[in-house]
């Protein structure tokens, strides 16, 4: 239905009274004062003050005779609070009618670069692809409504030129940097879901565009409500206290899968098909690997984990899929479950994973919660720190990893060709944990199409799951939530490991080693040039093979052959040696001639129960491919 009919029927249906919007702004305060991990950072980086804000909102409620503003104002006036925070993981969600509701425009916009002819760059806006039919039966000026297809190019909406738009909308989301708000302006310039979102002012928009001919028109067309009742387009299911996810950038992608898919190549698994997809990229005469990583918005059970794991490790080591390279992309990934995040890294790197530590902010409340959590949500370890911090007045508690490291090693390396990351403004929560862990554990480069990710760095926790750390108990702090609203929060932080150790990743982020800016041909082929860019990188990288079998018979033996293939400058990072364990000790090692050894069989004796490890090491003695079996 049209927008501003929806919002009519939502001013009737919606109703809070006195004393419930009194409890959400008690309970707000009581999060971000006692448990909202990244209050000092914010309120430093973007001098502002929340608390504040809520008491004098609680202040105007609770004066004698004072009248109730409507109750979509109470809505925006809180919003407008959550916003200010700068992040996406501590958000209010308004109830019903707003719930999975979408204020949309039939079309998408998207940022490209053209070259200046001097060296430079001039920024254009994409029309990228367009509800045909909606359009049709939307636009108030039919006749130009013919010429509006994919392609076009965006110069003005409503009279402001399209980039001032981008970034006044922007403002309003809770990017953490300049990067994360401008693409967050963008990404919900024409897709918007209510419950997170301010409605839009207008109520219908003037698009000024240009043709491919280069005539210059301007199409009304009016804001559409879409309701998704009945196809929950928020993450709601699995253990929430172990997820870290921007559930907004989580709908708009929910949102666009519906209406702009395109067919995917390679067959996933029907469980993960939603989570990922890969396919073969030639580029010149060369093939390489592309895996497209959607979300890590899976069950967080162990079983559900590992499924999806060996999903990825069956797809990138099929017979068809290349050795030659990887490319994944998870530009506009939302994040996901963490444990599904960190324990992915494995599968690309001859390295030990060690995953990011998180920390609580130091609070009587939290400490509460450390101590009297059930037993599965292992809190009880950051309680002597948190404890502590009355003597040593530290702001933030010990580090601890959310699963053991071991958990994150299980698999090994089992792609050895390089491998490459794309990131964006809006990889973020679990993505950016992924893209940190990627770095700071050395398993290869980042390309970004923006300067930076969308810089969340937390582990999210809705309010029920406050609630069941506690326990039920009338004497709880926490106290329901009137109708169907609801409270999130980012609750532990992520710290970096490695040679960035300690380091924040909210509102910094992770800076990639190479940038992109795309193209017209990025938006209308598939990436190509992105795609382009990222092969150029990765055939600078050595690639190397590593295949060990078990061989049949009496005594147990293994068939291991092993490659590299370098640049002639980088000899020294062919395969030197092959060292094989067996059972955590030391059997026998292997020389390499010109960088390969060639399908040799060693013995492992009689033992009927063994465990092996072959690992390969350069010239340089790094260590550049593992195989293993426990």
């Amino acid at each position: 239905m049209p927008l501003a009919k929806f919002l009519k029927s939502a001013e009737r249906k919606s109703r809070l009274s006195r004393r419930e919007r009194l409890r959400i702004i008690d309970q707000s305060l009581l999060l971000l004062e006692m448990n909202y991990v990244h209050l000092p950072l914010k309120q430093a980086m973007h001098a502002i003050n929340p608390i504040q804000r809520l008491k004098l909102l609680k202040y105007r409620l609770e004066t004698k005779g004072s009248e109730m503003e409507p109750v979509i104002l109470f809505h925006t006036r809180l919003l407008e609070i959550f916003a200010s925070l700068r992040d996406v993981h501590t958000s209010y969600f308004l109830p019903t009618p707003f719930i999975d509701q979408y204020a949309f425009l039939p079309f998408l916009v998207e940022q490209y670069f053209e070259s200046d002819g001097k060296r430079g760059r001039v920024e254009k806006f994409l029309v990228s692809l367009v509800l045909d039919q909606v359009i049709e039966t939307s636009a108030a000026s039919s006749s130009n409504a013919a010429f509006f297809k994919s392609g076009v190019e965006a110069l003005y909406w409503n009279g402001v030129p399209i980039r001032r738009a981008v970034e006044i909308n922007g403002e309003n989301q809770a990017g953490s940097n300049p990067e994360a708000r401008f693409a967050r302006g963008l990404d919900n310039l024409t897709v918007r879901p209510l419950d997170t979102s301010l409605p839009p002012d207008e109520k219908w928009v003037d698009l000024t565009y240009k043709t491919a001919a280069g005539e210059i028109l301007t199409l009304t067309i009016e804001w559409l409500v879409y309701s998704a009742d009945g196809q929950p387009a928020a993450p709601k299911s699995g253990q929430k206290r172990r997820a870290a996810i921007d559930v907004k950038k989580y709908k708009i992608n929910e949102f666009k899968k519906k209406f702009f898919a395109r067919p995917r190549s390679i067959a996933i698994s029907k469980a993960f098909q939603e989570v990922f997809y890969a396919e073969v990229r030639r580029v010149s005469d060369r093939e390489f690997g592309y895996l497209r990583l959607f979300s890590f918005e899976v069950k967080d059970n162990r079983e559900t984990i590992d499924a999806f794991i060996n999903e990825v490790r069956r797809v990138i080591t099929g017979a068809n899929f290349p050795q030659q390279g990887l490319i994944i992309d998870v530009r506009g990934n939302p994040g996901g479950k963490i444990r599904a995040g960190e324990k992915l890294l494995q599968l690309f790197t001859s390295g030990r994973i060690k995953p990011e530590l998180f920390e609580f902010i130091n609070s009587p409340l939290n400490l509460e919660i450390c101590r009297r959590a059930p037993k599965r949500m292992n809190l009880l370890r950051w309680a002597d720190s948190i404890a502590e911090s009355v003597k040593t007045g530290a702001t933030y508690s010990m580090g601890f990893p959310l699963q053991p490291e071991e958990w994150c090693n299980e698999i090994g390396q089992v792609y050895y060709g390089p491998v490459i990351l794309i990131t964006d403004a809006l990889s973020y929560s679990t993505t950016d944990i992924f893209a940190a862990g990627f770095q700071d554990n050395g398993v290869g480069e980042i390309l970004g199409t923006s300067d930076n990710t969308g810089a969340g760095g937390a582990n999210m926790w809705f309010y029920e799951d406050l609630i069941s750390a506690l326990g039920p108990s009338p004497k709880s702090q926490f106290k329901p939530l009137p109708r169907d609203t609801e409270l999130q929060l980012a609750m532990r932080r992520s710290v970096r490991i490695g040679s960035r150790a300690g380091r924040p990743l909210e509102e910094l982020g992770i800076t990639p080693d190479h940038r992109h800016y795309m193209t017209k041909r990025d938006l209308m082929n598939r990436n190509c040039d992105l795609v382009r860019r990222a092969a150029r990188i990765l055939e600078t990288k050595p690639v190397y093979s590593l295949t060990v079998q078990p061989v049949k018979g009496g005594n147990r033996a293994l068939r291991i052959t092993a490659a590299s293939k370098v640049r002639p400058q980088d000899n020294q990072r062919r395969i030197s040696r092959v060292d094989v364990s067996v059972n955590g000790r030391p059997c026998k090692s292997l020389t390499a001639r010109n960088g390969a050894v060639l399908g040799v069989t060693i013995s492992l004796g009689k033992s009927q129960k063994f465990g092996w490890l072959v690992q390969a090491f350069d010239h340089n003695n790094n260590l550049v491919a593992v195989a293993r079996r426990k």
